[in-house]
């Protein structure tokens, strides 16, 4: 019986390790769930469920050695087994640390973003080392401790086990085994357990609390890297062609084209004999909150605030996910999130997917994608000239810049290599379409010195003063397009790709999903547009002002069109938002869908709303099934062309 004495000792060794996380982060995070009717408790208890999966499968390894290892092998066996939990025991120390500023940032436990980035190690490397300096520290103190402490006291630890006999150890294997399994299955229905089973609670907060932070990371990277129909039957089933009907009804678009089942001609309520040029300046992570112009704090986005009063302003406009690859998709595609992995990372949209690039380039419009960092970061170089960009545009291209931080040259000095390339091109009178894209509001936040008025009492590398330094950005790309001459003959579409840090106590915090968005130019009347819109909207509206007829599977409509419909698609993690006026339906993998109700008292401020829980309502459940299975079946059959 030592082999089951021994793993037991050692299963709790492991579950207190994560119990003590848990029980950290509980009390650290407890101000965001104490005052909700919400039995919190319970997240020990299923905590503990989550737990033992994880370590479950940590203990199949020295489950099988233990018990089939010939005695001769003991000394070695022991020496194995103990840096093996060694290295267990420093990684979960490790994953538990890390958990707090992951959660600090993006308020969940870590997930596939926690490895994704490791394939940029400069840029990534970089902004740890700059942000996370006291984190590490401690992190590596409590390993050291820890582990110096485990080889002090695990000497023989396993030796022994090997004296028993051979049979015996064997013949034990067969129970353990048994309970590893139903530790690893955690459950006698017809699936286990997974990440949606810790979900338990109507407050998001502590359902992430509940979750394990190594297997949170561990499935993450099965659901992307192994997308699979498996996955997304998790969110639930209905037949294709019921999904695209609720779909193409929602959206209210029609298509007889079988190769682009969303694409469709449409006419420009602005019609001119030579079309305008295209600017979009997509900014990095700026929530509604920061605009004064939309409902937001006033004095942190001056320039864009001003210059609201010159074109249409988009008051109620929101993001397709909280990751700038999906803003990308959002604005240069107009499609909504896909489920899994984002379209620019995704091999089947490598090539032949719809871009706005493509309806320029019958026009003879020059088109490019100017970026202060390197373009390969999230494949943005590829997937840009793979999908009908000319040419991309990016640090290595922009020589001798004055100010490089963690992510690339400053917002001011790539306005300025962008309006080099905009006043060449039309002094040699040729069309063009730019996306801009911003880098400045991005952890650690750096920008150059003596070009903002900081704002008072806060630390000048902070949210609030990147932002508005990317603002400062915003009002001298519009300054030179006047300067340039080349501003009345284009259309220019300044957007937030998501908001800086979407985070919330619910399972779909929609507050922090409102952006703001801009559109001017030459001729552009000036306006106000308050009803629901969502990055294709804004795309297809920008289109609409250029002034020519353009066929796209855009999966949204301009505001001047009687189509326009007052919807957004959401995607928060795993969890899809639909918002049809102010009711909305919620699904998460695993679990029935939800109905609320966007509560937008005007007297709130934007971080202060929340979804108001609402009887069921079927069809718009069913609807927001609906959305999140076109989108994947869109990619899956290249059908978004």
């Amino acid at each position: 019986m030592k082999v089951f004495t021994r793993l037991f000792r050692y299963y709790l060794y492991l579950v207190g390790l994560l119990f003590v996380g848990r029980a950290a982060l509980f009390a650290f995070y407890f101000d965001r769930f104490s005052d909700d009717d919400v039995p919190y408790m319970l997240s020990f208890i299923y905590g503990l469920r989550m737990d033992t999966i994880a370590v479950s499968y940590l203990l199949i390894i020295p489950t099988i050695l233990l018990a089939f290892s010939p005695k001769i092998f003991a000394q070695v066996l022991d020496k194995v087994l103990r840096f093996y939990f060694l290295v267990i025991i420093l990684l979960l120390v490790y994953m538990e640390n890390a958990t707090f500023p992951f959660f600090a940032e993006y308020d969940v436990r870590p997930n596939y973003k926690f490895v994704e980035y490791l394939e940029y190690p400069k840029e990534v490397f970089a902004m740890i080392f700059a942000e996370y300096k006291l984190a590490m520290l401690l992190s590596g103190i409590m390993m050291f401790l820890v582990g110096r402490f485990y080889m002090k006291h695990s000497k023989g630890d396993f030796a022994d086990v090997l004296q028993e006999t051979y049979w015996k150890r064997i013949l034990v294997f067969i129970p353990i085994a048994v309970l590893l399994f139903i530790g690893i299955r955690s459950s006698f229905g017809h699936r286990a357990a997974n990440n949606s089973d810790a979900m338990y609670s109507t407050n998001r907060v502590i359902n992430e609390i509940t979750k394990n932070t190594v297997y949170s990371v561990a499935y993450s990277i099965y659901a992307n890297k192994k997308f699979s129909s498996k996955v997304l039957k998790q969110y639930g089933k209905m037949p294709i062609n019921e999904a695209l009907r609720r779909v193409r009804a929602r959206l209210d678009i029609n298509s007889t084209d079988e190769k682009s089942i969303f694409s469709r001609l449409e006419k420009s309520h602005f019609k001119r004999n030579k079309p305008k040029n295209l600017v979009i300046f997509l900014q990095e992570s700026v929530g509604a909150q920061f605009a004064g112009s939309v409902g937001g704090e006033e004095g942190i986005m001056p320039h864009f605030d001003a210059l609201s009063k010159e074109g249409i302003i988009f008051t109620d406009l929101y993001s397709n996910g909280t990751r700038s690859i999906r803003g990308i998709a959002g604005v240069v595609s107009g499609n909504f999130a896909v489920p899994g992995k984002g379209i620019l990372k995704r091999p089947k949209s490598q090539s032949d997917w719809f871009t706005i690039a493509r309806l320029f380039k019958p026009l003879g419009y020059e088109t490019s994608f100017i970026y202060g960092g390197e373009s390969h970061f999230d494949n943005m170089r590829g997937w840009f000239l793979g999908n009908g960009f000319d040419k991309v545009i990016d640090q290595p291209d922009m020589k001798d810049p004055e100010f490089v931080g963690t992510w690339g040259i400053c917002d001011a000095e790539v306005v300025g290599y962008a309006d080099k390339e905009f006043s060449r091109l039309y002094a040699l009178n040729k069309p063009f379409m730019s996306v801009v894209f911003s880098t400045s509001n991005h952890t650690p936040f750096d920008f150059p010195d003596r070009k903002i008025e900081l704002i008072e009492g806060i630390a000048k590398k902070s949210v609030k003063n990147a932002i508005k330094y990317a603002d400062f950005a915003i009002g001298k790309m519009i300054e030179k397009a006047k300067k340039g001459g080349y501003y009345k003959d284009t259309v220019f579409l300044i957007v937030s790709d998501h908001n800086v840090r979407v985070y919330g106590q619910d399972s779909v915090p929609v507050n922090m999903f409102h952006i703001p968005g801009l559109i001017l130019g030459g001729g552009i009347k000036a306006g106000s547009y308050t009803k629901i819109a969502s990055h294709p909207d804004i795309i297809a509206t920008a289109l609409d002002l250029v002034g020519a007829d353009f066929k796209y599977p855009i999966l949204g409509h301009s505001i001047f069109s009687d189509k326009k419909q007052e919807l957004s698609l959401m995607q928060f993690n795993n969890n899809y938002a639909l918002m049809i006026k102010d009711k909305i339906a919620v699904l998460r993998p695993g679990k029935a869908a939800n109905t609320y109700l966007y509560n937008r008292d005007k007297n709130l401020k934007i971080t202060d709303k929340h979804l108001l829980p609402q009887e069921h309502d079927s069809e718009l459940e069913k609807d927001v099934l609906a959305f999140v299975l076109v989108m994947n079946y869109l990619y899956d059959k290249s059908l978004y062309r």
